[in-house]
């Protein structure tokens, strides 16, 4: 009987606070051209609807929001690395029953009765996904991020980077 709750105490984690991140908002026609060929190859028929420069610590970031032809809205991470551009995560936003189960149970766990008001899915470049909660009150920045691989899932103790 102990150690459910126990265990349920030790998970209720809240992630640090980020790093300081200037933000620029942006037209799609201020995007540089190249950034914007990058974004369309990716996704190819997307209409962008908006979009922001991001600067934190030492990277810069454009994040690119956009309507896809089906429908769905995305944003795609795009870091600038030495003049080029590269996509590292595409995000949509999701409810709590379309995560994967393993992720569901995790944040039961982890956050009780407590759901998350807004959940982002983050998809890597490289296939990983990060799943984003973000509690009442708090827009700014996820409270709980979780890893999901393998199908198996795990809460970040560190901010994810991107």
């Amino acid at each position: 009987m102990f150690v459910a709750p126990f265990l349920a105490a030790l998970l209720q984690v809240t992630l640090p606070q980020g790093p300081h991140t200037t933000i620029t908002p942006l037209t799609p026609a201020e995007l540089p051209p190249a950034l914007t060929a990058r974004v369309l190859a990716a996704s190819p028929g997307l209409t962008i609807t908006g979009a922001e420069r991001k600067g934190r610590e030492d990277r810069i970031y454009f994040d690119v929001a956009g309507q896809r032809p089906d429908g769905a809205e995305i944003e795609l991470d795009v870091q600038q690395i030495d003049g080029d551009f590269d996509i590292v995560e595409i995000q949509r936003d999701m409810t709590f029953n379309d995560m994967p189960a393993a992720v569901r149970a995790l944040t039961e766990t982890a956050l009780g009765q407590n759901r998350p008001v807004r959940i982002i899915e983050s998809v890597q470049k490289d296939g990983l996904v990060i799943f984003e909660l973000f509690a009442a009150g708090q827009p700014a920045e996820p409270s709980v991020e979780i890893r999901y691989e393998d199908g198996e899932a795990r809460i970040l103790t560190d901010r994810w980077p991107h």
